[in-house]
């Protein structure tokens, strides 16, 4: 059953990305990025009605009245798939930060580049930390926030991967708030699986990190900060089978 769930829910899902990509690509000239915006989270939401309608998977979030006033940089948890294609319905207007080579897909990335999310090459790092300074200011001055994976990579449940300082470090550089994300998605959409178990993800949002007034000598100590945070609440999430 969770194997013809999960196909259903895969043939719909494709489906979602054809007809919200060729929707945003096609109203590219004629609308503006605010709206094309708008029509992303959508497509989130359409994910999140396809997971709890068809594999009976949902979330419970708690600390949603932890979201300060946008702009701010969302530093979250990345275990699953689940977190990139429904955070979009759950948060506030923000913009993904994500690998340049997702832009070449036919129809998703040619919706990501029309939607303004921030693609920075990994391998090059002093350039990637130039465009996402550069980039994730303008948003931020468009009152749009940036969320950013620290762990750079899917890590299975029950590990911690290595948190790196770009999102801290655009935080401090802009004097925005960082909001740590934590959830056991990983636990229901394992990274590179195929199959979605049924139940509740859990989510949590800590409290804001204040970065205003800070020099770039408070980066390493905001780091820990981030991590403590995020890790503590992974720990305080109920485990899940």
């Amino acid at each position: 059953m969770i194997f013809l769930r999960s196909f259903l829910f895969f043939l719909l899902f494709v489906a979602g990305i054809l007809l919200y990509a060729t929707l945003i690509v096609a109203l590219w000239p004629m609308t503006s990025l605010a709206q094309r915006r708008r029509m992303a989270c959508s497509w989130a939401q359409y994910n999140r009605r396809l997971l709890a309608v068809i594999c009976d998977l949902r979330e419970t979030i708690v600390g949603l009245e932890n979201i300060p006033p946008p702009p701010f940089v969302l530093l979250c948890k990345h275990q699953s798939a689940w977190e990139t294609v429904t955070l979009h319905a759950l948060f506030p207007t923000f913009v993904l930060v994500l690998k340049k080579s997702l832009l070449f897909i036919p129809f998703f990335g040619w919706a990501l580049k029309a939607t303004g999310q921030i693609a920075i090459d990994r391998k090059r790092e002093l350039e990637a930390l130039r465009i996402l300074q550069t980039e994730g200011k303008q948003c931020f001055a468009q009152g749009v926030s940036v969320l950013i994976f620290p762990e750079g990579t899917r890590v299975p449940p029950g590990t911690v991967g290595h948190y790196n300082a770009g999102g801290v470090a655009l935080a401090l550089a802009a004097g925005v708030p960082i909001v740590p994300v934590a959830h056991n998605a990983g636990t229901f959409w394992r990274r590179r699986s195929f199959l979605k178990k049924p139940g509740e993800i859990q989510m949590r949002i800590g409290p804001p990190i204040a970065t205003q007034g800070l020099g770039k000598s408070a980066r390493k100590a905001l780091l820990g900060q981030v991590q403590e945070s995020i890790e503590t609440m992974m720990q305080e999430i109920q485990p899940s089978s």
